[in-house]
Parts: structure tokens; sequence; C-alpha cells
């Protein structure tokens, strides 16, 4: 009677055990099923080792009605030309855009470059303690600020461009 509870357990591992034994059938393409009877009738090979994971994706609108845009310049797609005043509008957009990522970086490098101390920033809670955490952050504080530099020069760069 001490191992009871044993039999149930051992019962379900084998029904769990019987149902994720069922084969597998590989159909034309990516189409994997189960069925055996589906598996015959569309002459499907049943796949052999490994563990198969579908996941069902959303289907494609294959409907034969299409919106098309009035708008002659809204459906420009790749290789039609824009006129030159919509040109000119897209490119103040990117250069103001641009020129705003400029300046939020340029302050940022400021508070990092405040912040980095020459090399030795204040020291913060628990870095009193342990100095290895100080090192820590002052080689991430070193490193940010290297990358911060380099967002700047490639938006500077960018700037260059769109200005030409």
């Amino acid at each position: 009677m001490k191992y009871a509870f044993l039999i149930p357990m051992a019962v379900a591992a084998m029904a769990a055990n019987s149902y994720a034994q069922t084969p597998v059938y590989r159909c034309a393409g990516n189409v994997y099923t189960n069925d055996a009877g589906e598996a015959r009738a569309k002459g499907c090979k049943t796949l052999e080792g490994g563990n198969v994971t579908v996941v069902q994706g959303t289907r494609v609108n294959t409907s034969a009605t299409v919106k098309v845009s009035t708008a002659p310049q809204a459906a420009a797609g790749p290789g039609q030309r824009v006129d030159a005043d919509e040109q000119r509008a897209r490119d103040s957009d990117a250069r103001g855009i641009l020129e705003a990522e400029l300046k939020k970086a340029e302050a940022r490098q400021a508070e990092l470059v405040k912040e980095y101390n020459n090399g030795e920033p204040e020291k913060m809670g628990p870095e009193h303690r342990n100095y290895q955490k100080y090192l820590d952050r002052v080689a991430e504080l070193k490193a940010n600020i290297a990358r911060n530099e380099s967002d700047i020069a490639g938006i500077k760069r960018e700037l260059g461009r769109v200005s030409k």
C-alpha cells in the first residue's frame, strides 16, 4: 500500500508517452500533419527522429480587390521620382530630426563627462565598501562616453550628407 500512489502516475506516464509517439508526416513543402488518413491521401512521408514544432501564422489576404490610392505622390514606390518640392520638404524634415538627435546626444555627452569627472567620479552608496563596484562603474562610464562620441560623429556625418 505504501507505493499505491505510483500506479496512477505510471499509467498516466504511459498514456502520455504513447500519445507523444504518434507519427508525424511531412507533406509537400513545409506542411506537417499527424493525421494518417490525410497523410496517405496527400502522399506524405513519415518524419523520423527530432521534434517538430509548428506555429500557425496569419493567412495572406488573396482577395482580388486591391485598393489603389489616388494621391499621385503618396503612392510613390521604389524607383519612382518625387518632385523637387517634396524632396526638399523631406530633406528639411530629416535635417530637423538629425539636429534634434545631435542636441540630445551632445547634452547626454556633457552629463557623462561631468559624471566621469576625469576618471574619478564620486563614490555612491555601496561603492565605499566595495571598490570593484566603483571600478566597474568607472569603466562603464568610460565606455558610454566612447559610444556616445561615436554616435555624435555618426549624426554629424549624416547631417553632412543631408546638407549636400
